[in-house]
């Protein structure tokens, strides 16, 4: 019996996803998971790909995606977004509403340390990085890439920056302004909630993450210190 075509998809946060068949596959493209661009390797062939170079996928991918919001991107380009992966393309629709498309060319600051909180961000495409500066020294607190966010709690208190965020790269960003995300909580709270819940587990697991850094830190310091 002949083995069922096998797909690895490679994801925005640059890792491979698979084995996957077509079935599945053509699920995700439906979904808006999978654009044309996506990178694709096909297990029999052997090959890497961009999906809009498979012949079995072109007419689905050509049906996919949704129509576009306000801002332009089909839903399929929304849930590239970690936070928004789950949403349906209504709920993305009228999400967009609430966001602004902003672009960054590469090596400008987005904003700076002690600067008054007025948004969050979602990164599309590109990269960003979080850094503070002693002296001319320059110390690399995080990296956003596409699908990340970042700038949340500004949200929440309006309180100054913690850091400077500059782009590697030319970026594109959503922003979600305090005065839309509370203009979000009033007139769509059904809408609201889902978005905080999928951001409040993202802050959860970052959350853990550092949590087990610092006690791998305190360890290490520890058993440093009965050498």
């Amino acid at each position: 019996m002949e083995q069922s075509a096998c797909y690895y998809i490679w994801g925005i946060d640059n890792s491979p996803y698979g084995p996957v068949e077509l079935p599945l596959l053509m699920e995700w493209i439906r979904e808006g998971r999978v654009v044309p661009d996506t990178w694709i390797f096909e297990q029999k062939a052997g090959n890497w790909g961009k999906a809009s170079q498979f012949p079995e996928l072109q007419a689905h991918l050509g049906a996919a995606g949704g129509t576009a919001s306000r801002l332009g991107l089909t839903p399929g380009l929304l849930r590239r977004i970690k936070i928004l992966a789950n949403l349906k393309d209504a709920q993305l629709a009228h999400l967009s509403d609430f966001m602004e498309l902003q672009e960054v060319p590469q090596h400008s600051v987005l904003f700076h340390q002690g600067d008054v909180g007025d948004a969050m961000y979602l990164v599309m495409s590109g990269e960003l990085r979080a850094r503070m500066l002693v002296g001319e020294m320059e110390s690399l607190l995080a990296t956003f890439g596409a699908g990340d966010f970042f700038g949340d709690m500004a949200l929440f208190d309006n309180g100054p920056r913690s850091a400077d965020v500059v782009a590697n790269v030319d970026s594109s960003l959503l922003k979600i302004s305090a005065a839309n995300f509370y203009r979000l909580i009033r007139e769509a709270p059904a809408l609201a909630t889902p978005f905080l819940q999928a951001t409040a587990r993202t802050l959860s697991s970052r959350i853990r993450a550092d949590n087990r850094r610092l006690s791998q830190i305190t360890d290490q310091f520890s058993a440093s210190r009965r050498m």
